[in-house]
């Protein structure tokens, strides 16, 4: 028996509802209410976009999908926000600026960057795990793009003495979890005899995300796990995972969006519960070999049975999108309070950030446009805070695209210090060519030999 059809017109689209009806049914659930005798549907109180019978609303309240869920343990309203300030801000666009302002706006930004590390080194690397697929002709251009980001961050981590096993990678905006993935397979074909409990990889993303490849690896008996969070609610000393073994953590992320690069520094080294530096010495059974020195000093730390997770060994982000920063969750409020900036000239510069990947430019005969991607692994166009007309005839489109690159790197120069004064070490760097993404640079972070010394003291192991 064929399948029979709603009977209502849709006036809208000149054509009859598609829904398949009940046997012995003339209308669909959504249009049951033509019928004669059916129960009146009403819009749902919690999503307002779907409908649901009126007899039949206190049990679709219990299953329905938009209602609001228990909160796991590791949600904390707002603990990576940072200060309020500047919440009530007033947003003034660009083009609602004088000249006289913006020249004034211009003539801050120049000598807020004398001294500041503007020219960003080019250090394109890779690794041979992706070999094989940067070489597979069936990847198309956009597959390839991601593939040579995901090459050079890995090829960062392991120059850094970060890619080994004995640790715990938290991929920030992780998305479908590509990064995670490369670093998985990095990993398992070294130190194969090692068990799967000496790595972990955690996967924070907001949204709910279609084709996840941590799902593949369930079976590996690698600890991948996912949690669909904002980062800006995430107390990492209350994931489970992080407390079991409670093995270093390496921060990473690739192309970590505007403000969600300051939730990420503030949710990985200002988080309350994470392991200070006066807790009591621990130790764990010897996993791998590490890379380095610098790493091996911090790998010989071992599970406390009251202690939350281990040390941050350090940071790996590529960073985009300047312009969607916020003044209230930015790391380097005061290193701009030092040079006598405020929350009203951030604003402004991440605005004026973005000419530094708008396209303004004489030509672009060279290639198609470059995009780079979103923190979720999408293909992403980075499109400007506002329209730029209003200062076309203010500065030219290479001394836009100039400005532009200074906005970034001071609001880089703010994250920076912030590093510094949580005893990091920390560089900008070009990972890959202009011609795979614009937002081409690299945050990377190890502890400095004093904050390193104090860790070792801290986590020296006991002698047996």
């Amino acid at each position: 028996m064929a399948d029979v059809r709603c009977g209502f017109f849709v006036e809208k689209k000149k054509r009859f509802c598609k829904m398949i009806v009940a046997r012995g049914k003339v209308f669909c659930g959504e249009h049951a209410t033509m019928e004669e005798g059916g129960s009146r549907r009403i819009p749902c109180p919690l999503d307002p976009k779907h409908t649901v019978s009126e007899n039949k609303l206190e049990k679709h309240l219990k299953k329905c999908n938009s209602r609001e869920k228990e909160k796991p343990v590791y949600y904390v309203e707002n603990i990576n926000s940072g200060s309020a300030d500047g919440e009530t801000l007033h947003q003034v666009s660009l083009s609602e600026r004088s000249r006289t302002e913006l020249q004034s706006l211009l003539d801050k930004l120049k000598t807020a960057v004398t001294g500041l590390q503007c020219d960003v080194e080019d250090s394109v690397l890779s690794h041979p795990v992706l070999q094989e697929e940067l070489n597979n002709p069936k990847n198309g251009d956009s597959a390839h793009k991601h593939l040579k980001q995901q090459s050079s961050l890995l090829g960062h981590l392991e120059a850094l003495g970060l890619l080994g096993r004995g640790r715990c990678f938290v991929e920030f905006g992780a998305g479908r979890g590509k990064l995670s993935h490369w670093i998985h397979e990095a990993l398992k074909t070294r130190d194969h005899l090692q068990t799967c409990d000496d790595l972990q990889l955690l996967l924070v993303e907001r949204c709910s995300t279609r084709f996840k490849v941590d799902g593949k690896h369930q079976d590996t008996g690698v600890q991948f796990e996912r949690l669909q969070v904002d980062i800006q609610h995430l107390d990492l000393s209350k994931v489970q995972l992080l407390r079991q073994r409670r093995l270093p953590l390496v921060g990473v992320g690739k192309h970590l969006c505007g403000a969600a690069t300051d939730l990420a520094l503030r949710c990985l080294l200002e988080t309350p519960g994470l392991r200070e530096e006066g807790e009591p010495p621990r130790k764990r059974l010897k996993t791998s070999e590490p890379e380095s020195a610098d790493a091996a000093a911090l790998l010989e730390s071992s599970p406390g049975p009251d202690s939350g997770p281990g040390p941050v060994l350090g940071l790996v982000v590529a960073l985009c999108c300047h312009h969607r920063c916020e003044w209230r969750h930015y790391v380097g409020q005061q290193f701009f309070l030092q040079n006598g900036l405020g929350a009203a000239e951030f604003s402004a510069f991440c605005r004026m950030s973005s000419w530094a990947t708008c396209g303004l430019r004489p030509t672009n005969r060279d290639g198609p446009p470059q995009g780079g991607t979103n923190q979720r692994g999408d293909v992403e166009e980075h499109d400007p805070a506002e329209e730029t007309d209003a200062v076309s005839g203010f500065l030219l489109a290479d001394e836009r695209e100039q400005v532009g690159r200074l906005c970034k790197r001071l609001i880089d120069g703010g994250r920076l210090d912030f590093l510094k004064t949580k005893g990091f070490n920390s560089k900008l760097t070009r990972y890959v060519d202009s011609q795979v993404t614009l937002e081409n640079v690299l945050l990377t972070a190890v502890p400095s030999n004093r904050h390193r010394d104090r860790l070792q003291t801290t986590d020296r192991p006991q002698t047996e």
